[in-house]
């Protein structure tokens, strides 16, 4: 295909504007074609209240791989990011709590009151999860290689992640292939004794899946996520504006280079002829010609709803059928007539220390047992009656959220199904906003007194409204026989498809990780490739 040729993309999601940016850079001409009447997908600001708006979906940047904010230059479009310091609390029912600095050895200063054993170990963690980070991290920048026939580039960037591995050491080496496919509450048991610290470390590798503390393979979930953030708790970046400014910001880098981007243009099907795109025809019935297509949606919606089936070997078909995309994650907002007590943080932080702890995220899950009962709830087809959540209060950081003297609270609840043994989602979104009141007010005996309105976001809305099939925040299940070469599925982890011209970049493919943009910018540099 020569360059200065029309590729079109699907859905303008965070992936998909890198590459189109990259495309753009690569003298192709990206057209961004998104369903909604704003670009980000998952990393949106919406308001949902009056007065009071918030990061829809995701509430956390992933950090932006460091290239790609090098690349884009961001800051160029009045774009900005908060780093708060702690970066999450995690409370305990016993009026405890663990503050997790940036610094690990400030937070095992914190954690040594609780338990001095736990206090050594922790930089002890801290330091094995950065050493790990750097194997993941160079897995997560390649492209998957070829199984069958692996291509000189797919063996040297092997033999760089090998050297990586031999890096480690003989233990480091037999550390990792032990972890990876254990469940992560064996994982951090290993390091911790104390419940809460291990509940608030074993969380980050059960977030966003179909996974409880004591599912095999979480571990993975963890390393994987630790390659774009090697903090033991992850990231606690949180763009001013909410992720929409983000993906703004995005939007604007792929314009300036060159990109087109058009809002409220719904593909409805890819136009194929002798097993390769011609181009794609629009809900209003608009049609554009084109040699290349890129999804940025997931990959069942790509295959199962946008092509015609009969493009599709039949083997191939079954196993995207079969690629897990069944969410088990809600979010809950609460607009609040003020800032919520948390009388745990006065032993943590002192009086005067409550805004500064809550500017990072908030941890509820006060074991490893209260978790796998969580994920029990979900198994079994019911909202968790006792849910982890994950939970950020933007406003204190970046008053534009919020009325003054007022605030937002935005959660994820997990566990909560895609499919519900009983009822359904529009009878008991209430209910499901109720119980994160609940659980909360557990921990902060004046919040529910404040909440002046809440807003749910359910599996089905994150189908319905946001175009994630299934209502699953990753594009699909993480965990170990779909990650890697793996994602979506075998013999088809390079971004490209077996339809000629079509490719994907969103969160379905490797490495899946949410907003690192690492998906986008793999894949476009595999579509350069094969364009050119």
């Amino acid at each position: 295909m020569p360059i200065g040729q029309k590729v079109v993309l699907i859905g303008g999601g965070h992936n998909a504007l890198i590459t189109a940016y990259y495309l753009a850079k690569g003298g192709f001409k990206p057209v961004v074609l998104e369903r909604r009447e704003v670009v980000g997908g998952g990393a949106v600001t919406e308001e949902f209240h009056p007065g009071f708006r918030v990061s829809t979906l995701a509430h956390t940047l992933g950090p932006l791989r460091a290239d790609i904010a090098r690349d884009m230059r961001l800051e160029r479009f009045k774009y900005g990011i908060f780093h708060p310091d702690p970066r999450m609390i995690a409370l305990g029912l016993d009026g405890k709590a663990i503050v997790f600095y940036n610094d690990a050895a400030k937070t095992a200063g914190g954690i040594t009151r609780i338990s001095a054993k736990d206090g050594s170990r922790y930089t002890e963690f801290a330091e094995a999860l950065q050493e790990l980070s750097g194997v993941f991290q160079q897995l997560t920048s390649i492209t998957p290689p070829a199984i069958d026939k692996p291509t000189p580039l797919d063996l040297w960037n092997l033999l760089q992640t090998g050297r990586g591995i031999r890096s480690l050491g003989k233990s480091g080496i037999f550390d990792l292939l032990r972890w990876g496919p254990m469940c992560v509450a064996d994982f951090v048991s290993e390091f911790f004794e104390t419940e809460l610290l291990r509940a608030a470390v074993a969380a980050r590798g059960i977030f966003g899946t179909n996974l409880g503390p004591w599912s095999a393979g979480s571990t993975v979930v963890l390393l994987l996520r630790a390659a774009a953030d090697a903090h033991p708790i992850g990231s606690a970046a949180f763009p001013r504006g909410g992720l929409g400014e983000f993906t703004r910001a995005l939007g604007d880098a792929a314009k300036k280079a060159g990109a087109e981007i058009r809002t409220n243009a719904e593909v409805q099907l890819v136009r194929t002829k002798e097993g390769r795109v011609t181009g794609v025809v629009l809900a209003d019935g608009e049609e554009i010609a084109s040699e290349a297509v890129v999804s940025g949606v997931d990959p069942k919606r790509t295959f199962l709803q946008l092509l015609d089936p009969a493009n599709l070997d039949p083997v191939f078909a079954t196993r995207i059928k079969n690629y897990r995309s069944v969410g088990k994650v809600a979010k809950v907002h609460l607009a609040l007539g003020g800032l919520p007590n948390f009388p745990a943080l006065a032993d943590a932080m002192g009086p005067d220390g409550l805004r500064q702890a809550l500017s990072g995220r908030i941890h509820i899950g006060p074991d490893l047992e209260y978790l796998e009962k969580a994920f029990d709830a979900a198994k079994y087809g019911d909202i968790s009656g006792a849910p982890h959540l994950d939970v950020t209060i933007p406003s204190l950081l970046d008053s534009t959220l919020a009325p003054e003297g007022k605030h937002v609270l935005s959660a994820y609840f997990q566990y909560a199904p895609y499919k519900l043994k009983e009822g359904n989602w529009s009878q008991r979104r209430g209910e499901l906003a109720n119980i994160a009141i609940k659980t909360l007010a557990n921990y902060s005996p004046n919040l529910a007194s404040l909440v002046e309105a809440a807003h749910v976001v359910t599996p089905e809305d994150l189908e319905t409204i946001y175009g994630f099939t299934g209502g699953h925040i990753y594009h699909g299940e993480l965990a170990l026989d779909q990650i890697f070469t793996m994602r979506p599925v075998l013999d088809w982890a390079r971004y490209q498809t077996p339809v000629k011209g079509l490719f994907l970049c969103s969160n379905g493919t490797h490495p899946g990780n949410g907003l690192t943009g690492a998906s986008g910018a793999n894949a476009a540099k595999e579509i350069i490739h094969e364009l050119r």
